[in-house]
């Protein structure tokens, strides 16, 4: 009696094992209920931008009611942004805004949508960590190429070049007068942007132009703007604007510019010159002239004012 109670027990938990081992494979064989997964891999709630909300995406293989929930690297439930709501086939989308169950910013890390559905009776947590990160990127360092240059496309100091270091990934900002006009394409800790001193094809007017970087991270936190560093944009200038002189007597003047050679016009005479030291003969006539210097379609004036000699 005592073997035939061993014999039918031993059946029986073999039995059992069996049962639990083709529930298991079945479940394992069953589609998950939930498919085509798209999670925000970073956002800052801080940052008053686009990437302000963290954004959970899944497609459902059936309809069902749903607790969405998030939980922190222990398996905490910190927030419920989704409780019960009945979810038709197909896409479905949770905007999170980073905040936990009593509505305060949950701390910096990170945390992980589960997805309960009700009617499947399945609790999944999704394998896509979503990082929390307030903290704005520091700007270690900034370089630029000139300070002086002349956007007038031929090709010498046409531009600036601005050379940034981050302590963290992001995408550099340039800011010339306050307005950005620069913007680099990646998130890299170091990077380049440029400035290339035009509006609408045209070069902008000669003078002296503020700029100032920034960075945004990839979560969209934006780092401080720097100290306004200064540049001028100079086409051709003079070292004077005014020159008295007596009829035919030789002066000098210096000459600014980044093109190889300028043409100058004063009085009846023309010619050209390398940029630097211009010296030239005044006309013999008592006057008051113009002395023209230009360079790639730019000029400046200077007036000379010819005297009589004294006697």
């Amino acid at each position: 009696m005592a073997r035939l109670a061993s014999t039918v027990l031993v059946v029986a938990l073999l039995a059992a094992t069996a049962t639990a081992f083709a529930l298991t494979e079945g479940l394992k064989l069953e589609p998950s209920p939930i498919l085509g997964t798209d999670v925000a891999k970073v956002f800052s709630p801080v940052c008053e931008c686009e990437s302000a909300e963290a954004r959970i995406s899944f497609r459902l293989r059936r309809a069902d009611r749903l607790d969405i929930a998030l939980v922190d690297s222990d398996g905490n439930t910190v927030a419920t942004p989704i409780r019960g709501r009945h979810f038709p086939r197909g896409r479905v989308v949770v905007r999170w805004a980073g905040v936990g169950a009593d509505g305060q910013l949950l701390p910096e890390g990170e945390y992980r949508p589960r997805v309960h559905l009700r009617q499947a009776r399945r609790t999944i947590v999704l394998p896509n960590p979503i990082e929390i990160d307030v903290t704005p990127p520091a700007i270690e360092s900034v370089r630029l190429s000139r300070r002086v240059f002349s956007p007038d496309g031929d090709g010498r100091s046409d531009r600036v070049l601005v050379r940034y270091e981050l302590g963290e990934e992001g995408r550099g900002l340039l800011f010339v007068n306050g307005r950005r006009r620069g913007l680099t394409r990646f998130p890299r800790t170091e990077d380049r942007v440029t400035w290339n001193g035009r509006q609408n094809s045209e070069g902008l007017p000669a003078g002296v132009y503020r700029i100032q970087l920034s960075a945004r991270d990839p979560a969209g936190n934006l780092a401080v703007r720097t100290k306004p560093t200064t540049v001028v944009i100079r086409y051709v200038a003079l070292g004077r604007s005014r020159v008295v002189t007596t009829g035919a007597a030789r002066f000098a003047i210096r000459v600014s510019a980044d093109a190889r050679r300028v043409r100058w016009t004063l009085g009846a005479r023309s010619g050209s010159a390398r940029p630097g030291t211009l010296r030239l003969r005044a006309p013999r006539q008592k006057g008051r002239y113009t002395l023209l210097v230009s360079a790639n379609g730019h000029t400046a004036r200077a007036a000379v004012f010819v005297r009589e000699h004294s006697r």
